[in-house]
């Protein structure tokens, strides 16, 4: 039970447990359908069980990485010397998530994918250098407000940069009150202020953009060169891609849990249409001010929106990430819909089909 509480498990969820049958465990790793658990038993490889996957109409009632699961006992094979099981176990079911984090999955499919489940607070890493992309911020604190977890802003590899301040002003208009702190690697400016984020029981993830320096702040953070790092190419002052899955990593000075994920080109926040308003509200306000309920902000007489912009109180391109994701989020609600319908059908064709069989084989 020590371990798991160190994991961040809330006690409570074993109330219904039957730990006589079921082995609780943390996914720690996803690779293609399979899941790296930790438990009191050590690290074992488990696949979902076949009814916890007939039974899941979308991706999130799969298991993920930050999930606790509940392992069947009679499929857990002892841990071997260095902590891995040379058996699959199976994945019975999924303890209660507090918070879950999710975006589209990248390319063409319209369909969910879940970045990280039970994390307190998340670290969106974004480097000073020129890297720095207030829109992409816009993107990822969107997510992380709607996921139930807290953000942090980690303006990453600040001993480059000299102009600082006029930096840190740019990043303050799109914050949405997330706490932003300046770090460096190289200097250890803000890494004590990272720390206190962290402790026992508690669950970070770091999110961001390749080469931001999420590899070599994890790094610093566990005390060892667990992940590969790579300089920063000359030529664009950017870092070069390491992560290549998501991994939960123990804490062994402050306690804890911090996960790393793979640097993402492109973010989109996954049923988070409500939370567009919220996080715009600065522009929500200004339209509200328009003589039509339904401007469009073109060529309306009175419009409130082209006259903020004119007078430079509302930054054009904030406007243009609004209506960029308010219409993202409105494609993905239609989309969700048709594919939820053709789901349910689906399931409801699999049950008539079984129920026939069953028919037949009583006659």
């Amino acid at each position: 039970m020590a371990l798991l509480l160190d994991l961040g498990l809330d006690p409570a969820l074993l109330a219904g447990v039957d730990q006589t049958i079921f082995l609780v465990g943390r996914v720690t790793e996803e690779q293609k359908n399979s899941y790296r658990v930790l438990t009191e038993a050590g690290r074992i490889w488990a696949r979902a069980a076949g009814r916890l996957l007939h039974a899941a109409a979308t991706r999130e009632a799969l298991p993920a990485v930050g999930d606790f699961v509940l392992l069947r006992r009679d499929t857990v094979v002892a841990a071997d010397d260095d902590g891995d099981v040379p058996a699959w176990s199976h994945v019975e079911g999924i303890l209660p998530r507090r918070s879950v984090l999710k975006r589209k999955a990248a390319g063409g499919v319209t369909v969910e994918q879940i970045l990280a489940a039970n994390v307190d607070v998340v670290f969106v890493v974004n480097s000073l250098n020129r890297d720095l992309s207030e829109r992409r911020i816009e993107r990822y604190l969107l997510a992380i407000w709607e996921s139930g977890a807290v953000p942090v802003l980690l303006l990453s590899k600040a001993d480059l940069v000299t102009d600082r301040d006029e930096l840190l002003a740019r990043v303050a208009t799109v914050a949405m009150g997330a706490a932003t702190h300046a770090v460096s690697t190289v200097t250890g400016e803000g890494l004590d202020v990272v720390r206190g984020y962290l402790g026992r029981g508690r669950t970070a993830a770091l999110i961001g953009s390749s080469g931001v320096g999420k590899s070599t702040l994890l790094n610093t953070l566990l005390g060892s060169e667990a992940l590969a790092t790579q300089a920063i190419r000359a030529w664009d002052d950017k870092g070069r891609h390491t992560t290549t899955h998501r991994s939960l990593w123990l804490l062994p000075d402050q306690g804890g849990v911090l996960l790393d994920t793979p640097g993402m080109r492109e973010f989109m926040p996954w049923d988070a249409a409500e939370a567009v308003g919220e996080a715009f509200a600065d522009v929500e306000q200004v339209a509200q001010r328009c003589r039509f309920a339904d401007c469009t902000h073109r060529s309306e007489p009175d419009c409130a929106v082209r006259e903020a912009l004119a007078s430079g109180a509302l930054a054009a391109e904030r406007l243009e990430s609004y209506g960029k994701l308010q219409k993202e989020q409105a494609y993905l609600a239609r989309k969700q819909d048709v594919r939820l319908a053709a789901a349910e059908r689906k399931k409801w064709k699999q049950i008539t089909k079984t129920n026939r069989a069953r028919y037949r084989a009583k006659g």
